[in-house]
């Protein structure tokens, strides 16, 4: 939080992302605190057979879900988003309809995670539903983070992940949304959904597993504290913290709205985020 009112004193132009921030992630950290740690010992020969099958190991039924804090962290997600104009009034309308309605709210959200944590995929992911509004899966990701990173903290010292190579998260099986450049010049992958980080190779499409040099395009900011990678066969790309030139850890709260410019670089450039 303090990062982030710090970004915002320094950036003034970026204020507005950095206010909806704030809120997003005060939001999710009220429920957090209430998201009992689960108790998650899988089998590790279970384990192994997921990542050979590139699937992640957290099943639904291990997220400690709590309906009514799902539901309340749902519409709150979608006011705040709704507020900085980042869905339109009839998408907010349909999600807080959606919310009230527990009988098809939990059959859609169970369908919408078994959907979105399979194995890699070249096209594009599934929605929450097809009579859904689009926003919907945004809204799903930042109100089901609470829950998935608890799962993802539950399992960071009980499962062995390290045979992970895909480009999807083992944990929760969603795409990253970030990464950081460790000081040994390896890069971990931060997945959009659980917040959790893998070791992935560093000049290879998490997207495509593109690893021909001569097709990922980088480019960096000024001072070399954030990089790009961008991949000329997909045409997505994917932001990095360079943790080589760093003064503290990464942070995906802060970091990834400190990269809005280098979001609207890549996407000049012909790239997809």
């Amino acid at each position: 939080m303090v990062e982030l009112k710090q970004l915002k004193a320094a950036q003034p132009e970026l204020a507005t992302a950095v206010d909806m921030q704030l809120e997003l992630v005060e939001a999710q950290r009220r429920v957090q605190s209430r998201v009992p740690l689960p108790w998650i010992q899988p089998d590790p020969e279970w384990v192994a057979a997921q990542q050979r099958a590139g699937r992640p190991v957290i099943r639904f039924a291990d997220i400690p879900l709590e309906w009514s804090d799902l539901r309340l962290t749902l519409r709150q997600t979608a006011d705040i988003l709704h507020r900085y104009e980042a869905i339109d009034r009839a998408e907010h309308e349909q999600i807080l309809t959606l919310s009230r309605d527990g009988n098809a709210l939990q059959p859609l959200v169970s369908q919408w995670y078994a959907t979105t944590s399979g194995v890699d995929q070249t096209g594009p992911r599934p929605s929450a539903s097809p009579h859904a509004p689009p926003s919907l899966d945004q809204v799903l990701v930042l109100s089901m983070r609470p829950f998935l990173a608890r799962c993802a903290e539950s399992l960071l010292q009980r499962a062995d992940l390290s045979a992970w190579r895909h480009g999807h998260c083992p944990y929760c099986g969603w795409e990253p949304d970030f990464s950081v450049i460790t000081p040994n010049a390896d890069r971990r992958l931060i997945c959009g959904r659980c917040l959790a980080q893998w070791d992935f190779g560093p000049l290879t499409c998490p997207f495509c597993a593109n690893d021909d040099r001569a097709l990922i395009t980088s480019f960096a900011t000024r001072d070399g504290k954030y990089r790009v990678y961008a991949c000329d066969v997909c045409r997505r790309y994917l932001k990095a913290y360079d943790g080589r030139r760093a003064s503290r850890p990464v942070m995906v709260a802060v970091d990834s709205i400190a990269t809005l410019p280098l979001d609207a670089a890549a996407m000049q450039r012909g790239y997809l985020g």
